[in-house]
């Protein structure tokens, strides 16, 4: 808006006279308005450069009164002259240049009621007064106002300013229509007098200097907004604060509408999948990164036989939804998927459960009998989930029913047929268990007939993203919540966090910041403590020598999972080898003796870390590094394979 000052050259009068101090007499008439010289501003230029404006104390005799301006007699004030002029007195004034700002000039006009205008050339090119400045700044003020005010009413939002005290200093139509205040009675008046002060932006703006752009919010209980707001500053102080606020009540109202028809939605939806299979396998599964990719890819290669599968991985991975998957791909719509977690049943219940009873096996039993889970498995997929929690005495049973096919039920003689594929799921580190004796090693190499590892959370965060939408999704539509974005402080956090609890855990911090959030914004401070406490951000050290977590042995025992993603980032012998190692895994998969699979496994896995060791010089640390382990990892695999 500066255009809007007039410049020192607009303002400059060339109505005057200028004389030396000895001759100024002899052109000032006895009498004023004899001529014009009485209608032009006089000037005396003295000897020295200096320049005085000669008043008449008979023209403007209240002049010193009202300016407290000091008095130089001139020559003609004195009773030795022999002119008979008024007496007069001289004012100094300030000389300035034509290029000087206008903002400059004022301070100047303390001293004297004009000023004298001395161009480049150094002559005299006029003078400004300062009543033609305080006109001009007035016009120039109600120009910028009229300007502004038709600027801030055409914009259409509701835009508020307040000032240093926190009083309201303008009000447009368009808040007096969203909080329904008019003008009058709020202009002038301290905001905290409409508005709970915890709710008020413009405040918060006001004294923190925070800058907010699209901010929603709630100014009353009963109204939702979008603000912007920004402090206005003038020499490196906050003067005030400005508001401009968009009513979006209805639109949250609407929504809220269309969240709680979309979860009734959902739950037909979910009804309907019940009675309908998923017409896809891995609709359930979400993410994109190139280990779950492999991972696919590896379900697709399974789906083509009926051969037994070994799911293992974390707790909170997900191993069912996997499992499901394997059942839908090779299993037609109609074929039962049957789970059993071998850990939630008691022993002693344990064995009626998994095969069934006759009528009369034991007190207490159905008189009609009982049918087991591997009958309602006939024809489709049983899923042992959590196996390594199966009683000792059952492994037995359940290595005869893998052998033969075939069982007996509690208290029956006639033998049954097991006519189901079998899909076993564990957290647990099976060969470990079984240097223990804690599970039977002639059962596992009969369920590791294809093995499956699903990878941690911690080992795709690039999924991370994708799942906190899907669950945000999920959650909003069941706790009735809008929100529309998770903000990137908190994924920040997210992304930080290694998860111990998978993707289970991750479903469940979504879920308790759906719940908390009630505004529309998740903030930081409603993650639980897991996630915001100081060690999220410490390295953790290498794994014991005697401890192989599922990520090492993703990474050492089954590259084709987890290997796969960084072949192009090996150097070319690595990327060969792991190569040559899942071209071994896939054609082994079929291997009637789950011993002699392993072995092949155990020798070429030997194979390969004496070709990696070779590659890296014989330096273990420089080996570990690149196969992405530690070395206690390493040393364990080494000693394990006699290396």
């Amino acid at each position: 808006m500066r255009h809007l000052l007039p410049t020192l050259k607009e303002l400059t009068r060339t109505d005057m006279h200028i004389y030396d101090e000895f001759t100024v007499q002899e052109h000032i008439p006895p009498h004023p308005g004899s001529d014009d010289t009485a209608a032009r501003s006089v000037f005396v230029r003295s000897a020295t450069g200096n320049v005085y404006l000669y008043c008449s104390f008979l023209d403007q005799p209240s002049i010193l009164a009202e300016h407290a301006l000091p008095f130089t007699p001139s020559a003609t004030s004195t009773e030795s002259s022999s002119f008979t002029v008024n007496p007069s007195f001289s004012i100094p004034v300030p000389v300035i240049s034509p290029s000087m700002q206008l903002a400059h000039t004022i301070p100047l006009f303390a001293k004297s009621p004009v000023l004298m205008v001395k161009n480049d050339r150094d002559e005299w090119a006029g003078y400004l007064s300062a009543a033609d400045v305080m006109n001009a700044l007035l016009q120039a003020h109600r120009l910028m106002e009229a300007y502004l005010e038709t600027t801030l009413e055409t914009a259409g939002s509701a835009l508020s300013l307040i000032n240093e005290e926190a009083e309201v200093a303008y009000w447009t139509s368009g808040a007096e229509n969203i909080f329904s205040i008019r003008k009058t009675e709020i202009i002038g008046q301290p905001a905290a007098n409409f508005f709970p002060p915890e709710r008020l932006q413009s405040l918060k703006t006001l004294y923190t200097g925070e800058t907010v752009y699209r901010k929603q919010h709630q100014p009353r209980p009963d109204l939702f907004a979008l603000i912007n707001a920004r402090p206005v500053r003038l020499d490196g102080r906050i003067v005030g604060a400005v508001a401009a606020e968009v009513d979006i009540t209805t639109e949250i109202r609407l929504h809220q509408e269309l969240l709680h028809m979309s979860s009734k939605i959902q739950h037909l939806e979910k009804a309907v999948a019940r009675l309908r299979p998923e017409s896809d396998p891995f609709a359930r599964i979400k993410g994109s990164s190139p280990i779950m990719k492999q991972c696919l890819e590896t379900i697709r290669k399974i789906s083509t036989t009926p051969a037994t599968v070994l799911i293992m991985g974390e707790s909170g991975t997900g191993k069912e939804l996997f499992a499901k998957a394997i059942h839908d791909l090779r299993e037609p719509e109609t074929a039962p998927f049957i789970a059993i977690n071998c850990g939630a049943i008691p022993a002693s219940l344990f064995e009626s459960e998994l095969f069934g009873y006759e009528k009369g096996a034991f007190s207490g039993a159905d008189p009609k009998g009982k049918k087991g889970k591997i009958e309602l498995a006939e024809g489709g997929t049983l899923f042992l989930d959590e196996i390594g929690e199966m009683p000792s005495e059952l492994q037995v049973k359940l290595l005869r029913v893998l052998q033969e096919r075939s069982y007996f039920q509690v208290g029956g003689t006639r033998t049954k047929q097991a006519n189901c594929r079998i899909i076993a799921a564990t957290n647990q580190d099976l060969p470990a268990m079984i240097t223990r004796n804690q599970f039977r090693e002639d059962l596992y190499y009969r369920l590791n007939v294809i093995n499956l590892i699903i990878p941690p959370l911690r080992l795709r965060k690039e999924d991370i993203y994708e799942l906190t939408q899907t669950f945000l999704q999920e959650f909003s539509l069941l706790y009735n919540r809008h929100i529309e974005v998770i903000p990137p402080e908190v994924f920040k956090r997210l992304f930080e966090y290694d998860w111990p609890g998978n993707v289970r855990e991750l479903r469940n911090v979504i879920e308790r910041l759906t719940i908390l959030t009630m505004d529309g914004e998740v903030k930081p401070e409603y993650l639980p403590d897991s996630l915001t406490s100081t060690k999220l951000y410490e390295h953790s050290e290498p794994e014991p020598a005697n401890s192989l977590t599922f990520a090492d042995k993703t990474r050492t025992d089954y590259p084709n999972v987890l290997e796969t993603q960084k072949e192009s980032q090996m150097p070319s012998p690595f990327a060969a080898a792991a190569k040559e190692t899942t071209d071994l895994l896939d054609t082994g998969s079929g291997q009637d003796s789950g011993t002699s699979y392993q072995q092949q496994l155990d020798a070429y896995e030997a194979r390969l870390l004496v070709q990696y060791l070779e590659a890296a010089g014989g330096n273990k640390r420089t080996l570990a590094k690149q196969l992405g382990i530690s070395r206690a990892t390493l040393y364990n695999r080494m000693k394990r394979l006699g290396l």
